[in-house]
C-alpha cells in the first residue's frame, strides 16, 4: 500500500476498489497498477474495478490522458471483459475519466459520481 492509493477487494462481489488520495500523476497510475500486477493484486475472474478519484485531484495536463488509455492496451490481459468503474466528483477533474471513456478497447468503462452508481453498473 501506499500514501496515494489503497486497493481494496470485495470478495463477495469479486470487485477490486481502488481508492486514490491526494495529488495524483500519470505515474502515479502507472506504479500503483504495476504494484499490483506484480504482487498478485487482481484475481483472474474479477468482475471489475472501482476506481475512486473522490478524494485525489489529477496532477497532469488532461491531454496526458492518452497515456493511460495506452498504458490499459498494453496491459491488456488485466483488463479485458472487465467494467472499470471511475467515480469522480471534481468538475475540474472529471473531464479525463470521460475522454478515458471514449478510448474504451477491449474493455468496458463509464464515469459516476457516486459508489452506488459505480457498484450498479459492473454487477449488471
Amino acid at each position: 500500500m501506499s500514501n496515494f492509493y489503497k486497493f481494496e477487494l470485495n470478495s463477495e462481489l469479486n470487485i477490486l476498489y481502488k481508492n486514490y488520495y491526494g495529488s495524483i500523476s500519470i505515474e502515479n497510475i502507472f506504479s500503483s497498477w504495476e504494484h499490483a500486477f506484480s504482487n498478485d493484486v487482481i484475481p483472474s475472474d474479477i468482475k471489475g474495478f472501482i476506481l475512486d478519484f473522490r478524494e485525489s485531484t489529477f496532477d497532469f495536463k488532461t491531454e496526458r490522458f492518452i497515456e493511460i488509455v495506452d498504458f490499459y492496451k498494453r496491459n491488456i490481459e488485466f483488463y479485458r471483459g472487465k467494467k472499470v468503474a471511475l467515480i469522480s466528483t471534481n468538475p475540474s477533474d472529471l473531464v479525463v475519466p470521460i475522454l478515458f471513456n471514449s478510448k474504451d478497447k477491449g474493455y468496458s468503462s463509464k464515469s459516476f459520481s457516486t459508489q452506488e452508481a459505480a457498484l450498479d453498473w459492473i454487477l449488471e
